[in-house]
């Protein structure tokens, strides 16, 4: 384990592939996603957020990594993926584990990322958020995070699923201390 980072966080490696895909999809598509609150499936069809290559795509990108939420045992229970733009670090894949949610995972990645953040000499952090999402949009609010008042549109991609009506992203952002 990366000693920079607290106990149960760490870089995710190429080995943990196929765990964050199986993570990623069930935190946000299909039925099981349907358990925690960050659930899409009631905005996007289908059962598929992302694949094996898509991951392996975004941990090739420079300045691009990881971090893993792991329990005692080993399993993935949340990730975040983090890269570095000249805008500051773009957060994006985060999610915890449907099961898992609430027990306070998501705010130790959300504090790593900021670290991390922080630790490459960057003093922003944003993200895109479906427009739709209140619920997690307000969470982010809570946490510091600023509505841009930014907006993009948000294309079906042939992956991520089929959209059930017309969506956007907000871009929220963090400057940090």
């Amino acid at each position: 384990m990366d000693n920079s980072y607290p106990p149960f966080i760490a870089k995710a490696q190429e080995q943990d592939i196929p765990a964050l895909v199986e993570l990623l999809n069930s935190a946000y598509r299909g039925e099981r996603s349907q358990r925690g609150w960050t659930t899409e499936a009631h905005l996007i069809a289908g059962d598929v957020r992302t694949d094996e290559a898509n991951i392996r795509e975004v941990l090739a990108k420079d300045n691009s990594i990881f971090l893993k939420y792991t329990d005692a045992s080993g399993q993935i229970m949340g990730c975040v993926n983090l890269q570095k733009h000249p805008r500051g670090v773009y957060l994006g894949m985060f999610s915890v584990d449907p099961d898992q949610q609430g027990a306070g995972i998501g705010k130790k990645l959300l504090a790593a990322a900021e670290t991390h953040t922080r630790s490459i000499g960057s003093d922003a952090i944003y993200m895109y958020v479906i427009s739709a999402r209140d619920e997690l949009i307000n969470w982010y609010q809570k946490h510091g995070y600023q509505d841009t008042g930014e907006r993009i549109p948000f294309k079906e991609d042939g992956l991520t699923g089929k959209h059930l009506r017309e969506l956007e992203f907000l871009i929220l952002e963090k400057k940090l201390a």
